[in-house]
Protein backbone atom coordinates (compact mmCIF):
# COMPACT_ATOMS: atom_id res chain seq x y z
CA UNK A 1 0.00 0.00 0.00
CA UNK A 2 1.28 3.45 -0.92
CA UNK A 3 1.69 5.79 2.02
CA UNK A 4 2.26 9.51 2.29
CA UNK A 5 5.86 10.27 3.27
CA UNK A 6 6.98 11.04 6.79
CA UNK A 7 6.26 14.68 7.63
CA UNK A 8 3.67 15.18 4.88
CA UNK A 9 1.55 18.23 5.70
CA UNK A 10 -2.23 18.09 5.44
CA UNK A 11 -3.34 21.67 5.07
CA UNK A 12 -5.89 24.13 3.86
CA UNK A 13 -5.70 27.69 2.59
CA UNK A 14 -7.69 30.91 2.70
CA UNK A 15 -7.40 34.59 1.81
CA UNK A 16 -7.98 37.44 4.25
CA UNK A 17 -10.77 39.17 2.33
CA UNK A 18 -12.53 35.85 1.76
CA UNK A 19 -12.87 34.98 5.44
CA UNK A 20 -11.92 37.70 7.93
CA UNK A 21 -14.85 40.09 7.66
CA UNK A 22 -14.56 42.90 10.25
CA UNK A 23 -13.98 45.22 7.32
CA UNK A 24 -14.14 48.35 9.45
CA UNK A 25 -13.10 46.91 12.84
CA UNK A 26 -9.89 47.22 14.78
CA UNK A 27 -8.51 50.09 12.75
CA UNK A 28 -8.44 48.23 9.43
CA UNK A 29 -8.10 50.41 6.35
CA UNK A 30 -10.03 50.03 3.12
CA UNK A 31 -8.75 47.69 0.38
CA UNK A 32 -9.39 47.68 -3.36
CA UNK A 33 -11.69 44.70 -2.82
CA UNK A 34 -13.82 46.69 -0.40
CA UNK A 35 -14.16 49.38 -3.05
CA UNK A 36 -14.76 46.91 -5.89
CA UNK A 37 -17.32 44.81 -4.01
CA UNK A 38 -19.25 47.92 -2.97
CA UNK A 39 -19.46 49.17 -6.57
CA UNK A 40 -22.98 48.28 -7.82
CA UNK A 41 -23.00 45.60 -10.48
CA UNK A 42 -19.44 44.34 -9.96
CA UNK A 43 -20.30 41.34 -7.77
CA UNK A 44 -23.17 38.84 -8.10
CA UNK A 45 -26.16 40.19 -6.16
CA UNK A 46 -23.90 43.02 -4.91
CA UNK A 47 -22.46 40.75 -2.23
CA UNK A 48 -19.30 41.72 -0.36
CA UNK A 49 -16.79 40.55 2.24
CA UNK A 50 -17.82 42.89 5.04
CA UNK A 51 -18.64 39.92 7.30
CA UNK A 52 -17.61 36.86 5.26
CA UNK A 53 -16.90 33.98 7.72
CA UNK A 54 -16.28 36.47 10.55
CA UNK A 55 -12.90 34.81 11.05
CA UNK A 56 -11.54 37.96 12.72
CA UNK A 57 -13.83 37.30 15.67
CA UNK A 58 -14.17 33.50 15.38
CA UNK A 59 -10.62 32.43 14.58
CA UNK A 60 -10.34 30.31 17.75
CA UNK A 61 -13.36 28.25 16.71
CA UNK A 62 -12.01 27.98 13.17
CA UNK A 63 -8.61 26.75 14.33
CA UNK A 64 -10.28 24.24 16.62
CA UNK A 65 -12.16 22.90 13.60
CA UNK A 66 -8.89 22.62 11.68
CA UNK A 67 -7.40 20.61 14.53
CA UNK A 68 -10.48 18.39 14.65
CA UNK A 69 -10.02 17.69 10.95
CA UNK A 70 -6.44 16.64 11.61
CA UNK A 71 -4.83 19.46 9.64
CA UNK A 72 -1.13 20.05 10.22
CA UNK A 73 -0.70 23.20 8.11
CA UNK A 74 -2.70 26.33 7.39
CA UNK A 75 -1.91 28.87 4.71
CA UNK A 76 -3.56 32.23 5.28
CA UNK A 77 -2.95 35.75 4.06
CA UNK A 78 -2.32 38.79 6.16
CA UNK A 79 -4.41 41.78 5.12
CA UNK A 80 -2.06 44.62 4.22
CA UNK A 81 -4.69 47.30 5.09
CA UNK A 82 -5.34 45.68 8.48
CA UNK A 83 -1.77 46.24 9.63
CA UNK A 84 -0.97 49.36 7.57
CA UNK A 85 -4.29 51.13 6.93
CA UNK A 86 -2.69 53.64 4.54
CA UNK A 87 -0.37 51.06 3.01
CA UNK A 88 2.68 52.48 4.72
CA UNK A 89 3.55 54.68 7.67
CA UNK A 90 1.46 54.35 10.83
CA UNK A 91 1.17 50.74 12.01
CA UNK A 92 -2.16 49.44 13.30
CA UNK A 93 -1.16 47.49 16.40
CA UNK A 94 -4.65 45.97 16.71
CA UNK A 95 -4.17 44.35 13.31
CA UNK A 96 -0.76 42.97 14.24
CA UNK A 97 -2.19 41.70 17.52
CA UNK A 98 -4.83 39.73 15.60
CA UNK A 99 -2.20 37.91 13.54
CA UNK A 100 -0.07 37.31 16.63
CA UNK A 101 -3.04 35.67 18.34
CA UNK A 102 -3.89 33.63 15.24
CA UNK A 103 -0.33 32.32 14.88
CA UNK A 104 -0.12 31.45 18.59
CA UNK A 105 -3.46 29.63 18.41
CA UNK A 106 -2.36 27.62 15.38
CA UNK A 107 0.90 26.61 17.04
CA UNK A 108 -0.92 25.65 20.23
CA UNK A 109 -2.95 23.17 18.12
CA UNK A 110 0.12 21.80 16.37
CA UNK A 111 -0.72 23.49 13.05
CA UNK A 112 2.15 24.98 11.04
CA UNK A 113 1.38 28.50 9.73
CA UNK A 114 2.16 29.50 6.14
CA UNK A 115 1.70 33.21 5.44
CA UNK A 116 0.83 34.83 2.12
CA UNK A 117 1.63 38.53 2.21
CA UNK A 118 -0.57 39.54 -0.71
CA UNK A 119 -3.80 37.85 -1.74
CA UNK A 120 -5.16 40.69 -3.88
CA UNK A 121 -6.21 43.21 -1.19
CA UNK A 122 -4.07 46.26 -1.97
CA UNK A 123 -4.77 49.16 0.40
CA UNK A 124 -7.07 51.59 -1.38
CA UNK A 125 -4.80 54.44 -0.29
CA UNK A 126 -2.01 52.97 -2.43
CA UNK A 127 -4.37 52.36 -5.35
CA UNK A 128 -5.27 56.04 -5.19
CA UNK A 129 -1.57 56.80 -5.66
CA UNK A 130 -1.21 54.59 -8.72
CA UNK A 131 -1.52 51.08 -7.31
CA UNK A 132 0.64 48.44 -8.96
CA UNK A 133 1.11 50.84 -11.85
CA UNK A 134 3.44 52.83 -9.60
CA UNK A 135 6.99 51.60 -9.09
CA UNK A 136 6.87 53.06 -5.58
CA UNK A 137 4.37 50.37 -4.57
CA UNK A 138 7.11 47.76 -4.93
CA UNK A 139 9.29 49.49 -2.35
CA UNK A 140 6.32 49.95 -0.02
CA UNK A 141 5.55 46.24 -0.28
CA UNK A 142 9.09 45.53 0.90
CA UNK A 143 8.45 47.70 3.96
CA UNK A 144 5.24 45.77 4.67
CA UNK A 145 7.10 42.45 4.32
CA UNK A 146 9.78 43.62 6.74
CA UNK A 147 7.13 44.59 9.29
CA UNK A 148 5.45 41.19 9.10
CA UNK A 149 8.80 39.41 9.25
CA UNK A 150 9.82 41.32 12.38
CA UNK A 151 6.44 40.68 13.99
CA UNK A 152 5.85 37.00 13.20
CA UNK A 153 9.20 35.67 12.00
CA UNK A 154 10.14 34.24 15.39
CA UNK A 155 7.29 31.72 14.95
CA UNK A 156 6.52 31.64 11.21
CA UNK A 157 9.19 30.34 8.85
CA UNK A 158 7.11 29.67 5.72
CA UNK A 159 6.25 32.70 3.58
CA UNK A 160 4.63 33.32 0.20
CA UNK A 161 4.98 36.80 -1.26
CA UNK A 162 2.14 36.85 -3.80
CA UNK A 163 -0.81 34.70 -4.62
CA UNK A 164 -1.32 34.38 -8.38
CA UNK A 165 0.08 37.53 -9.99
CA UNK A 166 -1.54 36.23 -13.21
CA UNK A 167 -4.97 36.77 -11.67
CA UNK A 168 -4.07 40.23 -10.39
CA UNK A 169 -2.72 41.30 -13.77
CA UNK A 170 -5.01 39.58 -16.27
CA UNK A 171 -8.32 39.47 -14.41
CA UNK A 172 -7.81 42.66 -12.41
CA UNK A 173 -6.06 44.91 -14.95
CA UNK A 174 -6.95 43.57 -18.43
CA UNK A 175 -10.34 41.86 -18.17
CA UNK A 176 -11.52 43.99 -15.24
CA UNK A 177 -13.52 41.29 -13.45
CA UNK A 178 -11.44 41.46 -10.26
CA UNK A 179 -10.36 44.47 -8.21
CA UNK A 180 -9.29 47.07 -9.11
CA UNK A 181 -11.45 46.48 -12.19
CA UNK A 182 -9.11 48.04 -14.77
CA UNK A 183 -9.09 47.29 -18.51
CA UNK A 184 -5.72 48.67 -19.57
CA UNK A 185 -3.19 46.26 -21.10
CA UNK A 186 -0.27 48.70 -20.96
CA UNK A 187 -0.96 49.34 -17.27
CA UNK A 188 -1.25 45.61 -16.68
CA UNK A 189 2.18 44.73 -18.05
CA UNK A 190 3.76 47.65 -16.20
CA UNK A 191 2.04 46.46 -13.02
CA UNK A 192 3.39 42.94 -13.55
CA UNK A 193 6.92 44.34 -13.65
CA UNK A 194 6.36 46.25 -10.42
CA UNK A 195 4.98 43.12 -8.76
CA UNK A 196 8.18 41.32 -9.72
CA UNK A 197 10.21 44.12 -8.14
CA UNK A 198 7.95 43.88 -5.07
CA UNK A 199 8.55 40.12 -4.84
CA UNK A 200 12.28 40.77 -4.83
CA UNK A 201 11.96 43.48 -2.19
CA UNK A 202 9.88 41.17 0.02
CA UNK A 203 12.32 38.27 -0.36
CA UNK A 204 15.20 40.49 0.73
CA UNK A 205 13.16 41.86 3.65
CA UNK A 206 12.14 38.41 4.86
CA UNK A 207 15.65 37.01 4.55
CA UNK A 208 16.85 39.90 6.72
CA UNK A 209 14.18 39.52 9.40
CA UNK A 210 13.28 35.82 9.55
CA UNK A 211 16.14 33.42 10.35
CA UNK A 212 15.74 30.16 8.46
CA UNK A 213 12.84 31.42 6.35
CA UNK A 214 11.41 29.44 3.44
CA UNK A 215 10.18 31.98 0.88
CA UNK A 216 8.28 31.39 -2.33
CA UNK A 217 5.62 32.71 -4.66
CA UNK A 218 2.34 31.09 -5.70
CA UNK A 219 2.00 31.34 -9.48
CA UNK A 220 -0.74 30.10 -11.75
CA UNK A 221 0.57 27.38 -14.05
CA UNK A 222 -1.49 26.59 -17.14
CA UNK A 223 -0.60 23.50 -19.21
CA UNK A 224 -0.32 24.39 -22.89
CA UNK A 225 -0.16 21.81 -25.67
CA UNK A 226 -0.41 22.39 -29.43
CA UNK A 227 -3.58 21.05 -31.02
CA UNK A 228 -1.46 19.33 -33.68
CA UNK A 229 2.16 19.02 -34.73
CA UNK A 230 1.78 21.73 -37.34
CA UNK A 231 4.15 24.66 -37.27
CA UNK A 232 1.25 27.11 -36.77
CA UNK A 233 -0.13 25.20 -33.78
CA UNK A 234 3.30 24.85 -32.18
CA UNK A 235 3.87 28.59 -32.60
CA UNK A 236 0.46 29.38 -31.12
CA UNK A 237 1.15 27.13 -28.13
CA UNK A 238 4.52 28.81 -27.63
CA UNK A 239 2.85 32.25 -27.58
CA UNK A 240 0.15 31.11 -25.17
CA UNK A 241 2.70 29.51 -22.87
CA UNK A 242 4.73 32.72 -23.06
CA UNK A 243 1.91 34.98 -21.91
CA UNK A 244 0.32 32.60 -19.40
CA UNK A 245 3.40 30.98 -17.87
CA UNK A 246 6.85 32.13 -18.94
CA UNK A 247 6.03 35.84 -18.50
CA UNK A 248 5.41 35.19 -14.80
CA UNK A 249 7.86 32.37 -14.05
CA UNK A 250 11.02 33.48 -15.83
CA UNK A 251 11.66 36.82 -14.05
CA UNK A 252 12.02 35.35 -10.53
CA UNK A 253 13.88 32.30 -11.83
CA UNK A 254 16.16 33.87 -14.44
CA UNK A 255 16.06 37.62 -13.80
CA UNK A 256 14.70 38.40 -17.27
CA UNK A 257 11.47 38.42 -19.25
CA UNK A 258 11.02 36.05 -22.19
CA UNK A 259 12.43 37.97 -25.15
CA UNK A 260 9.86 36.65 -27.64
CA UNK A 261 7.00 37.99 -25.52
CA UNK A 262 8.71 41.34 -24.93
CA UNK A 263 9.14 41.74 -28.69
CA UNK A 264 5.53 40.81 -29.32
CA UNK A 265 4.23 43.32 -26.77
CA UNK A 266 5.77 46.23 -28.61
CA UNK A 267 4.39 49.48 -27.16
CA UNK A 268 2.61 47.52 -24.40
CA UNK A 269 5.91 46.31 -22.95
CA UNK A 270 6.72 47.59 -19.47
CA UNK A 271 9.33 50.26 -18.83
CA UNK A 272 12.22 48.45 -17.16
Amino acid sequence: MWRFPEGFLWGTATAAYQIEGAHDAGGRGRSIWDTFAHTPGKIFQDQNGDVACDHYHRYREDVALMAELGLTAYRFSTAWPRVLPAGRGAVNTAGLDFYNRLVDTLLAHGIRPFITLYHWDLPQALEDRGGWGSRDTAAVFGEYAALMGRTLGDRVKDWITFNEPFSVIVIGHIVGLHAPGKQDAALAFQASHHMNLAHGAAVRALRATVPGAHIGIAHVSIPVHPASDSEADRAAARRCDGFANRWFWEPPLTGAYPSDILDRLGSLAPRI
